[in-house]
């Protein structure tokens, strides 16, 4: 049997439309398979909220549902499509082209109600295959799918999550975001700036498709994964570099990897671990702001000497006393 929608979003059968969807926000934010690839269940409970929410955000549907339950806008209609009897005729009024209804029959049709908002939804699955058709693509020049039902702010704005890597979120980039508009898909390109970071909301005006009070907002919503070497600071980034001891005590050269490619640097002799080396505009951009990469130093020893090493690393420290506890305050 079917899960009760007010269960699933987890509120009271007279909540109000503010907390239907403030209510649905959070488990789309929780549960989207973008955003959630540890939970299993995550799809199964993002594709029950989200039906969940496309019929108790109608006020008409949430009736129909408060009324027959799961039956849905078709309940109290027999099977087979034989509307007569019913107030329609012989035509499906949920399946029915606007223009294609008899004049007699608009003045049957329930108050505000439009077949096109039940024909242009295209079904859950269809809405679905969409939405998650492309899901392994986010974040790599691939195009995404959006749709009305991915998810309301409280202006009845539309949130679609995004996955970014951490190099297209520090310098930026183009996306192809495809928005299911019921009966046609449309393909915006959505330009994310540099600098931003996971919770990041970028915002397209009037891009959302229909909403309640007008064209409604399209969020962007920004989740960047994690670098597998760099570090992000503000906007300065950090790149741990193992240095020899030998390199520490003598100096070098080294070349470090940064964003754009990669730069040598110099390590002065005598350098202590934990020493940041800064490389000037080699940061994350944000504004007219542009950070600096900063090369943190950690120093690698021998694990294993023999006896002759130990001898001579005592006399190699006889002769070159350090007191590296004397400024410390314990």
């Amino acid at each position: 049997m079917p899960r009760d929608y007010y269960d699933i979003l987890g509120v009271r059968r007279g909540a109000s439309a503010d907390e239907i969807k403030s209510a649905h926000r959070k488990l789309v934010r929780k549960y989207h398979p973008d955003a959630n690839k540890h939970d299993p269940s995550a799809e199964q409970k993002f594709r029950e909220a989200q039906e969940a929410f496309d019929v108790l955000s109608d006020p008409q549907k949430r009736q129909q549902y408060d009324t027959f339950g799961h039956a849905g806008p078709g309940a109290g209609i027999p099977p087979g499509g034989d509307y007569s009897g019913y107030g329609y005729g012989a035509h499906d009024p949920f399946h029915a082209d606007p223009h294609d209804i008899p004049d007699e029959l608009h003045g049957q049709m329930p108050h505000g109600f439009d077949p096109r908002e039940f024909q242009q939804g295209g079904g859950f699955s269809d809405i679905f295959g969409q939405l998650f058709g492309d899901r392994g693509a986010f974040g790599r020049g691939r195009r995404q799918s959006a749709s009305r039902q991915t998810g309301e702010d409280d202006m009845g704005g539309v949130e679609y999550p995004v996955t970014l890597t951490f190099h297209q979120a520090a310098r930026g980039t183009t996306l192809p975001v495809q928005i299911n508009r019921g009966n046609r898909t449309d393909t915006v390109e959505v330009k994310i700036p540099p600098g931003v970071k996971s919770g990041s909301r970028v915002r397209l005006k009037g891009r959302g498709g229909r909403g309640p009070h007008g064209p409604a907002d399209l969020f962007i919503i920004i989740n960047v994964t994690d670098h597998p070497y760099f570090k992000r600071d503000g906007i300065d980034i950090l790149l741990d570099v193992p240095l020899s001891m030998y390199e520490a005590l003598l100096g070098t050269q080294i070349q470090v990897p940064t964003l754009d490619g990669s730069d040598t640097i110099n390590i002065p002799a005598g350098v202590n671990s934990g020493t940041k080396i800064r490389i000037k505009g080699r940061g994350i951009q944000r504004g007219n702001e542009i950070g600096d990469q900063f090369v943190v130093v950690k120093i690698i020893v021998p694990k294993t000497l023999s006896a002759t090493d130990k001898q001579l690393i005592q006399e190699f420290a006889d002769r070159h006393p350090v007191n590296a506890r004397g400024d410390v305050k314990w």
